[in-house]
C-alpha cells in the first residue's frame, strides 16, 4: 500500500496548516496497470463522474468505484488500464474531470449570467 497525499489533488483552500490525508493508493504487486485509489471525504458525487470520465478514456480496459459503508465519507475507485500504469491514468482522469467541470463553468458564465446582469435586483421591502 502506497499512502500518498498529493497537494495538487486537494482543494486550493487547504493548506500544509490543515492538510489532511486524502488518499491512499493501493498498486497490485503484480503490476503497476492496476490500483485501488481510496479517497476520502468523497462519495458518490465524485466516483460516479470519475468513474464516468475514465470509461471514456481508451486506454482504461476498468473502472468501478464503492461508497463502503454509507457511514463512512470515503470511496474506493479500481483503475485497470491496458498498459500504462494506473496513476497515470487516474490523473489523466482527475485532468479530464477538471477540463469538463471548467467548459461547464465557462458555458454557465456566457450564456445564463448574462440574461441575469440585465434584470433589477428585487426590491427591498419597505420597513412598516
Amino acid at each position: 500500500l502506497l499512502a500518498l497525499t498529493d497537494i495538487s489533488l486537494l482543494p486550493s483552500t487547504m493548506t500544509s496548516d490543515n492538510l489532511q490525508h486524502k488518499l491512499d493508493i493501493a498498486i497490485d504487486q503484480d503490476t503497476d496497470a492496476n490500483a485501488t485509489f481510496t479517497l476520502y471525504e468523497e462519495d458518490h458525487t465524485l466516483g460516479n463522474a470519475m468513474h464516468y470520465v475514465l470509461m471514456k478514456n481508451p486506454g482504461i480496459g476498468f473502472s468501478g468505484y464503492t461508497v463502503p459503508h454509507p457511514s463512512e465519507t470515503k470511496i474506493n475507485l479500481r483503475v485497470q488500464t491496458t498498459g500504462a500504469p494506473a496513476v497515470d491514468g487516474f490523473r489523466q482522469g482527475l485532468t479530464d474531470l477538471k477540463s469538463i467541470c471548467n467548459h461547464i463553468l465557462d458555458t454557465f458564465d456566457q450564456v445564463v449570467l448574462p440574461k441575469y446582469d440585465s434584470v433589477p435586483p428585487p426590491a427591498k421591502p419597505t420597513p412598516n
